[in-house]
């Protein structure tokens, strides 16, 4: 699921580039997808 919302965030930064919009949004929903990323990159490695 996590997957799924980095995915979906980084399609809206980069639709944000291409159309200019949302100002600043589209990097804080860049920055949003990152620490998705590496919250998930960090989560999936306590197999314990």
């Amino acid at each position: 699921m996590l997957w799924t919302i980095l995915v979906i965030l980084l399609i809206l930064w980069l639709l944000g580039f291409i159309g200019h919009i949302g100002g600043n949004l589209i990097h804080i929903l860049l920055i949003i997808a990152v620490i998705v990323l590496i919250y998930n990159l960090v989560a999936g490695r306590r197999s314990v």
